[in-house]
């Protein structure tokens, strides 16, 4: 045989998902573990090009697998009336035809190696069904959301409650999942659920020091007592140096470098995003009104087939608008290096969708967030930074999903982030519990002893 073990990673071919997943696999490999990135071609190449803060070295430890996904691309539409990006349907349809391929790849390194360990994406049940059918074989479910987030999930599909919740968990706070997913995708998920009684574990992308009292909640909430947990994140990088020099660097980098300290407010709502033409408008005007600095990444969202792309219908701008913030604005077209703009110094503010890639780096790096929740887990999301852990502000609330957010409503929620008491009490907390959540991945850290405990687990004897 070649090795004790093998790890699989077999994401959804979503960037969020690819994106986590692919950091993940960093850190596996980083333990001298042979890993195998699983996804479509288009996907494997995507996620490469978009992964920021990692030595490009890195990536030539992990093996990736070009599959074949065949994906119609419609054009996304932001007058659907739901925010959800059905553009992205096309990748539900198909991903299921992942489980041949798959699981000829696990037979394969079955063959090589002494255990050969599956994890997965959970909304990829499906396509690793017939790993249970391989001896030397066994998967983890990867949880790409947040356990605040999941423990809700759970909670709201028992009919009778097991316990009683403490006061402090927000259950009434929580919103509605009501225009949170379409029904097609409500349907995948459902389909995919009913795959996932033969797993051996969860992994969490989160850490104890930002929502300890939920790990253990949706401990208490799984199927089987034999279930392993492992909250081992971040997975992403979370020391950064965006001031080193280099010609490779970002335009918007050189940019924060000649910006004062906590001075830009970063504005990114993530690669499945759609917004209405008059709300780019008013979004655009309440960052002018504001009068302060911002970074605004404004591009076309992701379809199901990436290289269908059309740059040159990224969504207008008010005429003249680019000239007339010249001097305290930067709008970006192109995929941003999100890791580095957190992390540097210039950047005092986040106004985010809230998914649970940008909330982690923004916790991680210490910066707040004015929350713009578009669908998903994002509405959940929102309530754990701003009711939670307090850090962040509301741009526009759930219930009022379907209104328009006026330049005026968006003004006021950049001053209350970047000029204001409440944003300066916002922003200290966000940077001590950045420095706590930086520590949980050091040696001794809570992350770093977890991750310990699950390579020793998956290299037992």
């Amino acid at each position: 045989m070649d090795g004790q073990v093998a790890v699989i990673m077999v994401p959804l071919p979503v960037q969020g998902h690819l994106n986590q997943m692919l950091h993940l696999s960093h850190v596996i490999s980083s333990y001298g573990i042979s890993v195998h990135f699983a996804s479509s071609a288009l996907h494997n190449r995507q996620a490469k090009l978009r992964l920021h803060g990692r030595d490009p070295e890195g990536q030539t430890k992990i093996q990736f697998h070009d599959f074949e996904l065949l994906l119609r691309s419609p054009p996304a539409n932001p007058a659907v009336g739901s925010h959800y990006p059905t553009q992205l349907q096309p990748i539900f349809d198909e991903a299921p035809n992942l489980c041949q391929p798959v699981s000829q790849l696990v037979q394969q390194l079955s063959e090589r190696f002494r255990r050969v360990i599956v994890i997965h994406d959970n909304l990829m049940a499906s396509a690793v069904q017939d790993v249970k059918c391989i001896v030397n074989a066994e998967c983890y479910i990867f949880a790409p959301v947040c356990t605040f987030y999941l423990f809700f999930c759970i909670w709201d599909t028992i009919p009778v409650k097991p316990f009683q919740l403490d006061s402090d968990v927000p259950l009434s706070s929580m919103p509605s999942f009501e225009g949170c997913f379409s029904p097609e995708a409500m349907t995948y998920f459902e389909n995919e659920s009913k795959h996932t009684d033969f797993q051996s574990g969860f992994l969490y992308n989160t850490c104890r020091e930002i929502e300890g009292k939920y790990i253990d909640l949706v401990k208490t909430m799984t199927m089987s007592s034999n279930m392993k947990h492992f909250a081992i994140g971040p997975f992403h990088p979370v020391e950064i140096n965006p001031e080193t020099k280099g010609d490779k660097r970002h335009e918007c980098l050189e940019w924060l470098d000649k910006q004062e300290k906590d001075s830009v407010i970063y504005v990114s709502f993530g690669s499945t995003t759609v917004m209405t033409d008059e709300q780019i408008r008013e979004l655009a005007l309440g960052l002018e009104h504001s009068g302060h600095k911002f970074i605004w990444v404004l591009k076309n969202a992701d379809r199901a087939n990436v290289c269908t792309e059309d740059r040159s219908s990224v969504p207008p701008l008010p005429e003249g608008y680019e000239d007339r913030v010249k001097d305290r604005g930067m709008v970006a077209r192109t995929w941003a290096p999100q890791i580095h703009i957190l992390a540097h110094s210039s950047t005092g503010g986040f106004m985010s969708h809230c998914g649970w890639n940008s909330c982690l780096e923004s916790i991680t790096m210490g910066v707040p967030i004015t929350a713009w929740p578009m669908h998903s887990d994002q509405p959940g999301n929102t309530i754990l930074i701003t009711e939670v852990l307090k850090i962040g502000t509301v741009v526009r609330d759930w219930a009022s999903r379907d209104e328009l957010a006026t330049s005026d409503v968006i003004q006021n929620s950049v001053k209350v982030l970047m000029a204001s008491k409440e944003g300066d009490e916002m922003r200290a907390r966000a940077d001590k519990l950045g420095e706590s959540v930086r520590g949980t991945v050091a040696e001794g850290g809570s992350s770093h002893s977890e991750m310990g405990s699950f390579v020793a687990h998956i290299n037992r004897c």
